[in-house]
Formats: structure tokens, C-alpha cells, sequence
């Protein structure tokens, strides 16, 4: 779950709720607690590979499950381009910075297709290098912040609504309301650009434009805490799965929104430097920069930022082929992506295929943050119908109160609606496209 949230997710829910971001981290932590609980009590009564996918077709029907597998193919591919543009954008200047997450998105596909255990061993080394950096910058920031390295005046024009480093509470909650829905409202990456504000017809200011500012903030950030899903798709191959996939989940989840939060926080008192309008893909860089922090500091959140993200997108890929091949055995997918590698037992023409689809999003997909609303309106999507799963969940299995799947469901149907008006017209289109699909294929079949 340490992936690109924690290196540009922070940044881009600041540049839109400003001060109230941490509000927005609290609410994406959440939502994703109530679909942790689902995931985890569907994911202990039914152990195998696919995830939602899977407990889709049990629960709810061979319908819904296709809905939530291809919800998850569609999200996964975009977080996978979201974390190569990362890597990217922490590494080397903008221009070069689509050929370098090419070849980092050629490169980790490879090392997938040689087997889970050495992706595992691997990623593993990557995230405790990533939270090692985490926790050295953040202290960094703080000394800074404590021996005023800060600078004085914080804000950019109203760009990012963050108070002044060390600043009032009333100053910082005062730019929030001038500044909310934020500075990407007018940028290219086309956030905020109508969806559910422009249905209530809210614009900047006003308690319903904030409120709906969070929300879309905290849907960027969702994207930060989707990753306890690929516990469960990998279902087949841990053991004991009642008792080990529910416990792995709900720590990872726990540590994770702490951690986050504390570096909304930190990142809010900091504020962008002066003259930037926004945190901008590497947000840590700026944060450093304000507290006169530089050279070697840049290097350790630079090698954090590569390791976390390149971790992630070993893992997503991981997921995104084992969901694919579950739906090409149901023959929701073509077939031949249901073969399995006798030597490395990893099913290789799913890993190529999800490594092609995310190698053309990363070179077509105009902004990283559009890959990333990409990502939380499938995600979200299917988180959705794990809650409605879940629902049905009765006996034995029933390890949550209802009531989480509701609030689950609910939350997600929420930050889903607060997306980008484009990115919601887009997915839809996709899904319709998908379901299409498969209604030609059980014609076909008949």
C-alpha cells in the first residue's frame, strides 16, 4: 500500500482542500476501512484467485462479478501508469519523463514473469526502503518547521489554500475557503471540471463547494489505499487464508492511514514553496526545498519515492493478471490468457497483456493525476460491489456488522460521484464497453 499516495496524492488532495486535507486522508481512510472489512470477510469464505471478481459471481451472480473484474482491470491498469509517471517524475526532467516510466513499466513486468515469490521478496525490500524514507523526511520537515527553515508565507496566490508554515489555524482555514475548489480547477489535468459540483451547481466558496472539494480530494487519495486488495487476489497462494488474509489486511490498512496522515499534516504546515502554484508530481521535493533542505535529502525521498512506486506496480500487476486470469477461465476473457507457466506457475500471458495496456496508458495518458481519478473511478467501483457482496454473507462467514458494508457501499458510490465530470463520462463509457463485450460473447456461445 506505500505506493505513489504517499508521493503525489498528498500533494494533489492539498492543492484542492488545502488545510483540510488531512479531512480528506481521514475520509479515504474511512472508506477504505469499511471495504477492508468486506474484503476480508469475503476473502476468508471464498480463498481464491480474483478477488471481487470472484466473490462476485458466488454472492452476486456471473453478472456482477464480470462488472467487478473488469472494473478492477480497468483501475489497476491506470494505477500501474499513475505509479510508472511517478517514478518518472521523481527521477529526471519532463521531458524524458514518459520514456523512463516505459522502461520502468517493460522492466518490472519481466521481473513478474519470473514468479510470485521472488515479486514478493522484492517488494517487500522496496516498501522498507520506501517507509525508512518517509520517516527520515518527514523529521527533516519537522526540524525545519521547528527552527523556522520554513518560509514565511506559504501560499501561492491562493493556489494551494495550505497556511503559512507554523501559521494560525483561522489563517490557514481562512486561504482554504478562498482558494477551494483549488488551482487544478483551471489546469490541464481537467480536475474538478464538473461531474457531481456542477449537478448542485456548486462552485468555488461556499460550505458546498468545500464539502464537495474534500470529497474529491479524498477520492484522489483513495487511490493511496487501494492496495489491501491485492492480499485477497493472491487468495490461492498463502495459507490459511481465513485467519491470515483478514489480519494482513486490516494491519496494513491501520498502518498505512496513520502514516498518511501524519504526512498530510506535515505537508500543510509546510506549504508549497514560494511562487509554485501547486505541490506539483513530487510534492516531498517541494517540502524539502521550503525548509532549505536539499541535495542528499532530495536523494533519500527521491530513492524512497522509486522504491515505493516500483513496489506497488510489481504488486498491481501481480493483481491485474490473476484477476484477468480468473475471468479468462470463466471465458469473461479470451481463453488464452487462462494459460499458466509450467516453470514459474504465473499465468505470463496475462502479466504481457496487463504490461502492454499499461505501457499505452502511460504513453497516451495526458497527466498523472488523470491516471490516478482513472484509477479511483474503477477501484471505487469495484470496492462497490465487494461491500454488496459482502452483504449477502450470512452464517458463519459474517466476521463484520452490516453496517460497515453499508457505509462502505455508500462511501464509495460518494467519492465515485465527486470525480472529474470527463473522468466519470470516460469510465462509463468503458464499463458499457465492457459489458457489451460479454453480451456478444454469451450470444456467441448459445
Amino acid at each position: 500500500m506505500i505506493g505513489a499516495g504517499a508521493f503525489v496524492s498528498l500533494g494533489a488532495a492539498q492543492d484542492l482542500a488545502g488545510a483540510l486535507a488531512p479531512l480528506a486522508v481521514l475520509i479515504a481512510a474511512g472508506v477504505a476501512l469499511c471495504n477492508a472489512t468486506s474484503t476480508a470477510q469475503l476473502a476468508a469464505q471464498h480463498p481464491a484467485a480474483g478477488g471481487t471478481y470472484h466473490y462476485g459471481r458466488q454472492q452476486l451472480g456471473p453478472w456482477w462479478g464480470f462488472l467487478a473484474g473488469w472494473c478492477f482491470v480497468i483501475g489497476k491498469i491506470a494505477s500501474c501508469a499513475a505509479m510508472a509517471l511517478v517514478i518518472a517524475a521523481y527521477l529526471v526532467p519532463e521531458p524524458a519523463q514518459r520514456i523512463v516510466a516505459a522502461l520502468v513499466v517493460v522492466v518490472l513486468t519481466v521481473v513478474n514473469l519470473v514468479g510470485v515469490t521472488r515479486t514478493a521478496a522484492l517488494a517487500r525490500v522496496l516498501v522498507t526502503i520506501a517507509l525508512g524514507a518517509l520517516v527520515l523526511t518527514g523529521t527533516r520537515l519537522l526540524i525545519g518547521l521547528a527552527s523556522g527553515g520554513a518560509p514565511a508565507d506559504g501560499g501561492a496566490d491562493g493556489g494551494t489554500g495550505g497556511g503559512a508554515a507554523g501559521g494560525a489555524a483561522d489563517g490557514a482555514l481562512a486561504g482554504v475557503a478562498d482558494a477551494i475548489p483549488g488551482p487544478l480547477a483551471g489546469a490541464a489535468a481537467g480536475l474538478w471540471d464538473g461531474g457531481l459540483a456542477a449537478v448542485l451547481g456548486a462552485g468555488t466558496g461556499g460550505a458546498v463547494g468545500i464539502a464537495l472539494a474534500v470529497v474529491q480530494a479524498a477520492a484522489l487519495m483513495f487511490f493511496a489505499f487501494a492496495g489491501y486488495a491485492r492480499v485477497a487476489t493472491l487468495g490461492e497462494e498463502v495459507t490459511a487464508p481465513r485467519r491470515t488474509i483478514p489480519r494482513a489486511i486490516l494491519l496494513a490498512l491501520g498502518v498505512v492511514a496513520g502514516l498518511y496522515l501524519a504526512l498530510s499534516v506535515v505537508l500543510v504546515l509546510v506549504g508549497p514553496a514560494p511562487g509554485e502554484q501547486v505541490w506539483g508530481p513530487a510534492p516531498f521535493l517541494t517540502a524539502l526545498e521550503s525548509v532549505g533542505a536539499g541535495g542528499a535529502w532530495n536523494v533519500v525521498i527521491t530513492g524512497g519515492a522509486v522504491a515505493a512506486a516500483s513496489g506497488a506496480l510489481l504488486a498491481l500487476v501481480a493483481g491485474i493478471s490473476r484477476t484477468a486470469l480468473a475471468m479468462a477461465r470463466e471465458r469473461d476473457l479470451p481463453p488464452v490468457l487462462a494459460q499458466v507457466s509450467p516453470r514459474f506457475s504465473v499465468p505470463q500471458r496475462a502479466e504481457i497483456a496487463a504490461g502492454l495496456a499499461v505501457l499505452a496508458l502511460v504513453l497516451l495518458a495526458a497527466d498523472v493525476l488523470v491516471a490516478i481519478a482513472a484509477s479511483a473511478f474503477g477501484v471505487l467501483l469495484y470496492y462497490a460491489i465487494a461491500n454488496l457482496a459482502a452483504l449477502t454473507q450470512a452464517g458463519q462467514w459474517r466476521l463484520f456488522p452490516k453496517v460497515m458494508q453499508v457505509l462502505g457501499l455508500c462511501g464509495c458510490v460518494l467519492l465515485v460521484a465527486a470525480l472529474p465530470g470527463r473522468t466519470i463520462v470516460a469510465g462509463v463509457a468503458l464499463v458499457l464497453l465492457g459489458l457489451a463485450y460479454r453480451g456478444i460473447v454469451l450470444v456467441a456461445r448459445r
